[in-house]
């Protein structure tokens, strides 16, 4: 579903991403991990053609990043740590609005079955100003998921999120991922991303510098295995 050859990306004079490859097959659930600077936001920034890169190969569902951008972006639902979202439109409304832009027809029980999933239904008619912070990461999440994407991606979704709202979070990510879609989250949560992906993705120095399944790490932890992926 996702395939990164030999992938750069410089500011400047300063080199980012050092010739990452990255491949993720259907339906999994991978946590890329690693420290402040490492390049993890710029990385997803680049699956979502929201930056070019400067070197390497990039498909995401067959199409090629950044010559078919439009293409991908049909087929990716993106949430960052910022829900971006219109504060003075309903719930409702603004799912409508983006429904409008992807272009999905009969929307309205659509929108209705989100706001189920996000455990918003109740709250659908409210300003979104009013929400509290977990519930508009809720929100965005249910935006990303409105048009069916085959592959999410999450940029630390859990930033700045109480308790109680990051297990509302995690119950719609369980979701999510049980529907089949390809995920790629970044975290600094190590315990959280252990519990909610099935591949754990190590990137230090510009460069993916480990990777391990769930069912790998079962020999070990997630912990130990991250201390020595930075170690190397």
């Amino acid at each position: 579903m996702i395939t990164v050859k030999k992938l750069v990306k410089r500011f400047g004079l300063k080199t980012v991403l050092r010739g990452v490859d990255f491949e993720v097959q259907p339906g999994e659930f991978v946590a890329l991990l690693g420290p402040n600077g490492a390049g993890k936001t710029t990385f997803l920034r680049i699956l979502a053609s929201l930056s070019r890169p400067s070197l390497g190969q990039i498909r995401i569902a067959g199409y090629r990043l950044p010559d078919q951008a439009a293409q991908v972006r049909a087929r990716l639902g993106v949430v960052s740590h910022l829900p971006l979202l219109y504060g003075d439109l309903t719930a409702e409304e603004n799912l409508r609005f983006y429904a409008r832009m992807y272009g999905i027809p009969h929307y309205e029980a659509r929108l209705t079955e989100v706001l189920e999933m996000t455990g918003l239904e109740a709250r659908r008619h409210d300003l979104v100003r009013t929400y509290s912070r977990g519930m508009q990461q809720r929100l965005a999440i249910g935006r990303a998921v409105l048009h069916d994407p085959d592959v999410m991606l999450f940029d630390e979704p859990y930033t700045g999120l109480d308790q109680d709202a990051s297990s509302m979070l995690d119950d719609v990510l369980k979701t999510v991922a049980a529907q089949g879609r390809t995920v790629v989250m970044t975290s600094h949560d190590l315990a959280r991303a252990e519990d909610l992906a099935t591949r754990f993705d190590i990137l230090s120095r510009g460069l993916i510098s480990a990777s391990a399944s769930s069912a790998e790490l079962k020999q070990t932890n997630l912990l130990s295995f991250y201390k020595q992926a930075l170690a190397g």
